[in-house]
C-alpha cells in the first residue's frame, strides 16, 4: 500500500480509502451483509488501508452503526483513521451541529473521530450552516477532542467551492473527480485551488458511481495499450493516484473482488508514476465517451422551472447516460418521471426553455429524441 501525507500534520494515510456507502447487502437490498462486509474491511485493513469513511445517511442510516459495531468487536479502531460527516440538513438551530456530532459518536461507539466533514455542501446548505454559526460548534468540538480535523464535502459549481475554501482554515476537503468529471463541480480546477491553499484533498466517485467499471469494448481495448494490466476500475483509480495533489481516493466497495482489485492498484501506482502514453489514454477515453453524448446539456437549470413541470435536465442526463455508459437503468429512472408526470411527453413546445438556454440547444426536438430512446423496449 502506498501512503500520502495528510493535513498539515503530515499524517501517514493510505492513498486508498474504504468508503462505507456501498457495502454488500442481503436479499432485501437494504440490510448490510455484516459477515461479508466484515471480511472486506478485515482484508482492506490487513493490506494497509487505514482510512475508513462513513456518513450518517449511508445505507439508510445504518452504516455508522455497523462501522461502530465492527470496531467494537475487533478492537481495530487504533489501526485506522475514521472519517464521518455531519448531516447538516438536520440542523435547525445553533448548537445542533454539536448535538449531531455527539449522536454520531454514540452511533460509532467512539470517543472521537479523526476527520469530520460538513456533508455535501451546496449553496443552500452553506448559507444555512453559516447562519447557524456552525464554526462555533466545530471549535467547541475540537477543543473537547471530539474531532481532530475538520473538512467539507462539496456538490455544487466551482465558484462556490472557492468561496467555501476561502471562508475557513480547513484541514481538508472532499470532491468528486475522475477522468470524465475533470470539469464537473470542483473538478481539476478545484483540486489545484485546494492544494495550493494547503488543504489535503479526498476524492469521491473515482469510478463515477460504477459507470467507468464496465466501459464499452472500444474503451476496454484502449486501456489494453496501457503499461499496467488493470481492470477498467483500476485504471480509473490509477488516474487519480498519479496526481500528487490527491491525498486519498475513496472507493465504495461492494465485494471482496473489488477490494482485492483496488488494493492491488493502490499498492502499485504512486504520484507521477504514469508515463505520457498512459496519461494520453485517459484523454482519448474521455473523447470517445464524450462523442456518445446526445445532448450538450450542462445541467445549469436556466431552462427550469418548466411551465409543464417537465424535468428537462434530468431527462437529458438519463438520455446521455443511456448512450454514453450503456446504462439501461436510466430507462427505469425515466419510467419514474413518467409516473410523476414530469416526462418529455408533457412538453407543449412553448419554447420558453429554448429562449433561456445558454447552450442554444434544440430542447424541444431533443426531448422528443430522449423520450423515444428512453421508452424503447
Amino acid at each position: 500500500m502506498k501512503y500520502r501525507n495528510f493535513t498539515k500534520d503530515n499524517l501517514s494515510v493510505s492513498q486508498l480509502g474504504f468508503g462505507c456507502m456501498r457495502f454488500p447487502t442481503l436479499d432485501d437490498k437494504e440490510t448490510i451483509n455484516k459477515e461479508e462486509s466484515t471480511k472486506m474491511l478485515d482484508y482492506a485493513i490487513d493490506n494497509g488501508v487505514n482510512y475508513i469513511d462513513t456518513a450518517f445517511p449511508y445505507h439508510n442510516e445504518q452504516s455508522e452503526l455497523f462501522v461502530g459495531e465492527y470496531f467494537q468487536k475487533n478492537g481495530r479502531r487504533k489501526d485506522i483513521y475514521l472519517a464521518t460527516k455531519c448531516p447538516v440538513w438536520k440542523a435547525e438551530k445553533e448548537g445542533d451541529f454539536y448535538n449531531l456530532l455527539k449522536l454520531q459518536l454514540e452511533r460509532l461507539q467512539v470517543e472521537y473521530v479523526d476527520f469530520y466533514l460538513l456533508h455535501a455542501l451546496d449553496r443552500q446548505r452553506w448559507d444555512k450552516i453559516t447562519s447557524l454559526n456552525v464554526f462555533q460548534d466545530m471549535k467547541r468540538a475540537k477543543e473537547e477532542g471530539l474531532i481532530r480535523y475538520l473538512g467539507f464535502s462539496f456538490h455544487d459549481e466551482y465558484p462556490l467551492f472557492e468561496e467555501i475554501c476561502d471562508a475557513y482554515d480547513w484541514d481538508f476537503t472532499q470532491i468528486q473527480l475522475n477522468y470524465m468529471d475533470i470539469g464537473h463541480q470542483a473538478g481539476l480546477q478545484g483540486l489545484d485551488y485546494a492544494h495550493n491553499k494547503g488543504f489535503s484533498v479526498v476524492i469521491m466517485e473515482p469510478i463515477k458511481g460504477g459507470k467507468l467499471a464496465y466501459p464499452p469494448q472500444d474503451i476496454q481495448d484502449l486501456f489494453k495499450e496501457a503499461s499496467n494490466d488493470f481492470s477498467p476500475s483500476g485504471h480509473a483509480l490509477a488516474y487519480l493516484f498519479n496526481r500528487e495533489e490527491v491525498s486519498v481516493v475513496l472507493s465504495g466497495m461492494s465485494s471482496m473482488a473489488q477490494v482485492e482489485d483496488n488494493v492491488n492498484v493502490a499498492s502499485i501506482v504512486e504520484a507521477n508514476s504514469l508515463d505520457e502514453k498512459d496519461q494520453d489514454i485517459y484523454i482519448e477515453a474521455k473523447m470517445i465517451f464524450d462523442k456518445r453524448t446526445q445532448v450538450g446539456c450542462t445541467s445549469c437549470d436556466y431552462c427550469m422551472p418548466c411551465p409543464q413541470e417537465v424535468e428537462i435536465p434530468k431527462i437529458f442526463k438519463q438520455y446521455n447516460n443511456l448512450h454514453v455508459y450503456g446504462e439501461e437503468s436510466n430507462k427505469d429512472l425515466y419510467e419514474k418521471l413518467q409516473e410523476e408526470n414530469h416526462d418529455a411527453s408533457h412538453c407543449v413546445e412553448c419554447g420558453s426553455c429554448e429562449s433561456q438556454c445558454p447552450q442554444h440547444l434544440n430542447i424541444i426536438e431533443d426531448l422528443k429524441s430522449a423520450h423515444d430512446n428512453l421508452t424503447e423496449v
